[in-house]
Protein backbone atom coordinates (compact mmCIF):
# COMPACT_ATOMS: atom_id res chain seq x y z
CA UNK A 1 0.00 0.00 0.00
CA UNK A 2 1.37 3.11 -1.07
CA UNK A 3 -0.58 5.76 1.92
CA UNK A 4 -2.08 4.33 4.64
CA UNK A 5 -2.66 7.56 6.61
CA UNK A 6 -4.89 7.99 9.54
CA UNK A 7 -5.02 11.52 11.60
CA UNK A 8 -6.61 14.04 12.86
CA UNK A 9 -5.55 17.88 13.62
CA UNK A 10 -7.24 20.60 14.92
CA UNK A 11 -6.30 24.04 13.44
CA UNK A 12 -7.77 26.87 14.51
CA UNK A 13 -11.59 26.22 13.89
CA UNK A 14 -10.57 23.87 11.12
CA UNK A 15 -10.16 20.01 12.25
CA UNK A 16 -9.18 17.65 10.22
CA UNK A 17 -10.31 14.21 10.44
CA UNK A 18 -8.71 11.59 7.45
CA UNK A 19 -8.34 8.38 6.66
CA UNK A 20 -6.44 7.32 3.23
CA UNK A 21 -5.73 3.55 1.71
CA UNK A 22 -4.24 3.97 -1.28
CA UNK A 23 -2.42 1.46 -3.64
CA UNK A 24 0.20 2.78 -5.98
CA UNK A 25 -0.57 5.66 -8.48
CA UNK A 26 -1.80 9.08 -7.38
CA UNK A 27 -3.36 9.56 -4.86
CA UNK A 28 -5.20 12.92 -4.75
CA UNK A 29 -7.02 14.87 -2.13
CA UNK A 30 -9.31 17.29 -3.51
CA UNK A 31 -11.82 20.02 -1.91
CA UNK A 32 -12.04 23.86 -1.01
CA UNK A 33 -9.79 26.27 0.02
CA UNK A 34 -9.26 25.88 3.68
CA UNK A 35 -9.96 22.52 4.85
CA UNK A 36 -6.56 21.58 5.44
CA UNK A 37 -4.91 19.86 2.14
CA UNK A 38 -1.55 21.35 2.57
CA UNK A 39 -1.92 20.87 6.31
CA UNK A 40 -2.22 16.87 5.04
CA UNK A 41 0.92 17.23 3.08
CA UNK A 42 3.22 18.98 5.95
CA UNK A 43 2.01 16.27 8.64
CA UNK A 44 2.97 13.50 5.76
CA UNK A 45 6.27 15.46 5.55
CA UNK A 46 6.48 15.75 9.45
CA UNK A 47 6.35 19.54 8.95
CA UNK A 48 3.54 20.06 11.34
CA UNK A 49 2.48 16.96 13.99
CA UNK A 50 -0.63 15.60 13.71
CA UNK A 51 -2.91 15.58 17.38
CA UNK A 52 -3.73 11.33 16.63
CA UNK A 53 -3.32 8.59 14.01
CA UNK A 54 -0.51 7.04 12.11
CA UNK A 55 1.36 7.52 8.52
CA UNK A 56 2.68 4.91 6.52
CA UNK A 57 4.23 5.17 2.77
CA UNK A 58 4.77 2.30 1.41
CA UNK A 59 4.99 0.21 4.49
CA UNK A 60 7.18 2.48 6.07
CA UNK A 61 5.98 4.45 9.19
CA UNK A 62 6.46 8.11 9.46
CA UNK A 63 4.07 9.01 12.57
CA UNK A 64 2.27 6.41 15.01
CA UNK A 65 1.20 8.74 17.78
CA UNK A 66 0.15 5.02 19.98
CA UNK A 67 3.62 3.93 19.27
CA UNK A 68 5.28 7.13 19.55
CA UNK A 69 7.26 7.17 16.39
CA UNK A 70 7.63 9.99 14.62
CA UNK A 71 10.47 10.70 11.92
CA UNK A 72 11.96 14.02 11.35
CA UNK A 73 11.27 15.15 7.77
CA UNK A 74 15.09 14.27 6.73
CA UNK A 75 14.50 10.57 7.63
CA UNK A 76 11.14 10.88 5.73
CA UNK A 77 12.70 11.40 2.09
CA UNK A 78 9.51 13.23 0.75
CA UNK A 79 10.12 15.08 -2.63
CA UNK A 80 8.08 18.29 -2.02
CA UNK A 81 6.99 20.45 -4.36
CA UNK A 82 5.44 23.26 -2.97
CA UNK A 83 2.79 25.82 -4.97
CA UNK A 84 5.04 28.34 -5.04
CA UNK A 85 8.32 25.91 -6.92
CA UNK A 86 10.72 27.35 -3.37
CA UNK A 87 13.76 27.82 -6.20
CA UNK A 88 16.65 29.28 -4.99
CA UNK A 89 17.12 32.80 -6.69
CA UNK A 90 20.95 32.71 -6.46
CA UNK A 91 20.92 29.46 -7.96
CA UNK A 92 20.98 28.85 -11.77
CA UNK A 93 18.64 25.53 -12.54
CA UNK A 94 21.57 23.11 -12.89
CA UNK A 95 22.50 24.34 -9.11
CA UNK A 96 18.87 24.40 -7.78
CA UNK A 97 18.50 20.13 -9.06
CA UNK A 98 22.18 19.47 -7.88
CA UNK A 99 21.58 20.83 -4.43
CA UNK A 100 18.95 18.20 -4.42
CA UNK A 101 21.76 15.57 -5.32
CA UNK A 102 23.56 16.86 -1.98
CA UNK A 103 20.44 15.69 -0.36
CA UNK A 104 20.32 12.11 -1.36
CA UNK A 105 20.51 9.55 0.94
CA UNK A 106 24.10 8.25 0.75
CA UNK A 107 24.96 11.40 -1.16
CA UNK A 108 23.61 9.57 -4.02
CA UNK A 109 20.37 10.08 -5.73
CA UNK A 110 18.46 7.19 -7.85
CA UNK A 111 18.58 8.95 -10.92
CA UNK A 112 21.02 10.97 -12.84
CA UNK A 113 20.56 14.63 -13.39
CA UNK A 114 21.11 13.81 -17.06
CA UNK A 115 17.70 11.43 -16.72
CA UNK A 116 16.09 13.60 -14.77
CA UNK A 117 16.31 16.79 -16.99
CA UNK A 118 15.49 14.83 -20.64
CA UNK A 119 12.62 12.75 -18.86
CA UNK A 120 11.34 16.56 -17.65
CA UNK A 121 12.18 18.16 -20.91
CA UNK A 122 14.98 20.60 -19.16
CA UNK A 123 18.06 20.34 -20.73
CA UNK A 124 17.72 23.57 -22.51
CA UNK A 125 16.81 25.25 -18.90
CA UNK A 126 20.22 24.36 -16.98
CA UNK A 127 21.66 27.52 -17.49
CA UNK A 128 18.99 29.67 -16.53
CA UNK A 129 17.87 31.45 -13.62
CA UNK A 130 14.94 30.77 -11.95
CA UNK A 131 13.35 34.50 -12.46
CA UNK A 132 13.36 33.86 -15.98
CA UNK A 133 11.46 30.43 -15.80
CA UNK A 134 8.00 30.44 -16.90
CA UNK A 135 5.46 29.23 -14.26
CA UNK A 136 5.09 25.61 -15.92
CA UNK A 137 8.85 25.77 -16.30
CA UNK A 138 9.39 26.21 -12.68
CA UNK A 139 7.11 23.31 -11.89
CA UNK A 140 9.22 20.66 -13.85
CA UNK A 141 12.46 22.21 -12.19
CA UNK A 142 11.03 21.75 -8.86
CA UNK A 143 9.72 18.12 -9.73
CA UNK A 144 13.35 17.43 -10.64
CA UNK A 145 14.87 18.67 -7.59
CA UNK A 146 12.36 16.79 -5.90
CA UNK A 147 13.20 13.06 -7.84
CA UNK A 148 16.79 14.37 -7.33
CA UNK A 149 17.31 14.73 -3.85
CA UNK A 150 16.38 10.35 -3.83
CA UNK A 151 12.65 10.98 -2.56
CA UNK A 152 10.91 8.14 -2.14
CA UNK A 153 7.73 9.34 -2.24
CA UNK A 154 5.90 12.55 -3.86
CA UNK A 155 3.88 15.04 -2.29
CA UNK A 156 2.96 17.98 -4.92
CA UNK A 157 0.62 20.63 -3.35
CA UNK A 158 -1.16 22.56 -6.48
CA UNK A 159 1.01 22.43 -8.95
CA UNK A 160 -0.46 24.28 -11.37
CA UNK A 161 -1.53 27.47 -8.70
CA UNK A 162 0.69 29.64 -11.31
CA UNK A 163 0.95 28.03 -14.62
CA UNK A 164 -1.39 29.47 -17.27
CA UNK A 165 -3.89 27.58 -19.17
CA UNK A 166 -1.90 26.76 -22.25
CA UNK A 167 0.98 25.00 -20.24
CA UNK A 168 -1.48 23.09 -17.69
CA UNK A 169 -2.03 20.03 -20.02
CA UNK A 170 1.72 19.57 -20.45
CA UNK A 171 2.48 19.71 -16.45
CA UNK A 172 -0.63 17.30 -16.32
CA UNK A 173 0.92 14.89 -19.03
CA UNK A 174 4.13 14.87 -17.54
CA UNK A 175 3.14 14.36 -13.69
CA UNK A 176 1.12 11.58 -15.69
CA UNK A 177 4.93 10.25 -16.85
CA UNK A 178 6.05 10.08 -13.73
CA UNK A 179 3.42 8.12 -12.15
CA UNK A 180 3.58 5.25 -15.15
CA UNK A 181 7.35 5.20 -15.87
CA UNK A 182 8.79 6.10 -12.15
CA UNK A 183 6.36 3.93 -9.81
CA UNK A 184 6.77 6.50 -7.34
CA UNK A 185 3.96 6.68 -4.69
CA UNK A 186 2.17 10.61 -5.46
CA UNK A 187 0.26 12.20 -2.96
CA UNK A 188 -1.56 15.30 -4.89
CA UNK A 189 -3.58 18.26 -3.46
CA UNK A 190 -6.00 20.19 -5.73
CA UNK A 191 -8.87 22.29 -5.62
CA UNK A 192 -9.71 21.27 -9.29
CA UNK A 193 -11.81 18.76 -9.63
CA UNK A 194 -11.48 18.16 -13.25
CA UNK A 195 -7.55 17.98 -12.53
CA UNK A 196 -8.20 15.45 -9.72
CA UNK A 197 -10.51 13.37 -12.36
CA UNK A 198 -7.46 13.62 -14.78
CA UNK A 199 -4.64 12.22 -12.47
CA UNK A 200 -6.06 10.39 -9.81
CA UNK A 201 -5.40 6.76 -9.15
CA UNK A 202 -7.28 7.11 -5.52
CA UNK A 203 -9.30 10.38 -5.01
CA UNK A 204 -10.18 11.42 -1.66
CA UNK A 205 -12.54 14.55 -1.04
CA UNK A 206 -11.69 16.40 2.07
Amino acid sequence: MSFDVQLTKQLGNTRIELRICAGPGITVLVGPSGVGKSSVLNMVAGLLRPDSGHIQVSGETLYDHRAGIDLPPEQRHAGYVFQDSRLFPHLRVIENLRYGERRARAGKSAFALEEISALLGIEALLQRWPRTLSGGEARRVAIGRALLSGARFLLLDEPLSFVDRARREEILRLIERLRDELALPMLYVTHDPDEARWLATTLVAI
